[in-house]
């Protein structure tokens, strides 16, 4: 037997709910099936972060992201606030470590501004201390609008009121061949065959082997790269107040080792980024050693391992050592030692890479037929979702139409 659906999504993370749920109030009764291989929603990147709510400061004026991020933060923390899901606005302060540092933390702000970002202020030694009296540089941004949620809680969430209001949530349902055909999409999952109009394939990790099941040739490659975190002790947790970041390198794809204050309460350390040995290669689970071939088999790796092999070679030394990973922290926050860092979780980020080695720094978004494939959602996917979800849905709606993008 073959359910017969509208929309069938793929993935159960934050963009995936966010894509049924704007489609959901665009078209009313508009039947949605989604699909979710774990046995719970926001099991992987989205119920897997440190939960910011960012400001939109880091991203490139125009980019996709920085349009998305300060609409989707003032979006997310109505959401939040609507749903009684907690929220906490508690700043973020940048700082410079160095003079060597000035430059690329007022190019910080000017990026800030052009995004519209609001309220940031420049700061000196004295003003970092006002803020947070345990972190120490020479220069500093302090960015009022940045904050923290729990964006696994907004996940499941969206996912209730999806339910609520007619929607089809598969948990345990994993996706293993898709067929498009005269006027939409058929999807296979072991014995579950589902028929769509269109298909929007949000799988996140798995984005680019869901895209090729379809057919699709995508443009880039989904490389994992394993977020570690540790947790500020009890003892050491009052050296942090809310968030203090680095002046990201562009010589290095990844930010860097920072301090959040999370929702609970509990003061994050972390990520690193170093390679996963498969995409869902968390502490303590087994290797994938077919996923890691075929990572190691993909020449837009090799060529962004070729370029990045020195910090990449220290990101996995701090893997190894809490004293290494102690003496990072330390450059934001003098007082931090390896007994304050207490072993944490850890996440997979999915970074998009092209055959160049080039990391896809924006969202890429690919679409032919009945099908559109989010192939990166990289931070602030999670902030700017819900009017990810819209724009995804825009995309879905011209299909049902009968148009094109």
């Amino acid at each position: 037997m073959t359910d017969r659906f509208d929309v069938v999504v793929v993935g159960g993370g934050i963009v995936g709910l966010a894509t049924a749920r704007a489609l959901q109030i665009a078209r009313p009764g508009i039947a949605i099936a989604l699909l979710e291989k774990e046995p719970a929603l926001a099991a992987h990147q989205t119920g897997r972060n440190s939960g910011v709510l960012h400001s939109g400061l880091y991203y490139r004026p125009g980019s996709l992201k920085a349009r998305l991020c300060v609409e989707g933060r003032r979006r997310m923390l109505a959401f939040c606030e609507e749903e009684g899901l907690p929220v906490r606005i508690s700043g973020k302060l940048v700082v410079a470590v160095s003079d060597a540092e000035i430059a690329r933390l007022e190019g910080l702000c000017e990026r800030g501004a052009a995004n519209g970002v609001e309220g940031i202020g420049r700061l000196g030694p004295s003003g970092i201390a006002d803020h947070e009296p345990h972190a120490a540089g020479v220069a500093g941004l302090w960015v009022p609008s940045t904050g923290v949620v729990d964006f696994g809680g907004v996940a499941r969430r969206l996912g209730q009121i999806l339910a609520d209001r007619g929607a089809s949530i598969l948990t345990g349902c994993e996706v293993d061949r898709i067929e498009t055909r005269s006027g939409g999409v058929v999807v296979g999952a072991g014995e579950r065959t589902i028929a769509a109009r269109a298909l929007v394939n949000a799988a996140g990790l798995h984005a680019d082997r869901v895209a090729a099941m379809s057919g699709v040739d995508p443009p880039v490659r989904i490389v994992p790269f394993r977020g570690e975190y540790h947790v500020l002790s009890a003892q050491a947790a009052g050296l942090v107040g809310g968030l203090i970041y680095p002046v990201p390198d562009p010589r290095f794809p990844f930010l860097g080792v920072h301090f959040t204050r999370r929702i609970d309460g509990s003061v994050e350390v972390g990520p690193n980024a170093v390679l996963a040995l498969g995409r869902e290669h968390y502490r303590g689970t087994r290797a994938d050693w077919a996923g890691l071939t075929e990572v190691l088999g993909y020449r837009g790796f090799r060529r962004l391992a070729a370029r990045h092999a020195v910090p990449g070679l220290g990101e996995m030394l701090r893997s190894r050592s809490r004293a290494l990973y102690a003496r990072e922290a330390r450059r934001l926050v003098p007082a931090i030692r390896s007994g304050d860092l207490d072993r944490g979780g850890s996440g997979i980020r999915a970074q998009a890479v092209f055959p160049n080695g080039q990391l896809a720094d924006d969202f890429v978004i690919a679409g032919e037929g009945p099908l559109i494939h989010v192939l990166s959602a990289p931070s602030p996917a999670a902030t700017a979702a819900l009017v990810i979800g819209e724009h995804l849905a825009g995309l879905v709606i011209l299909r049902l139409d009968g148009g094109s993008d």
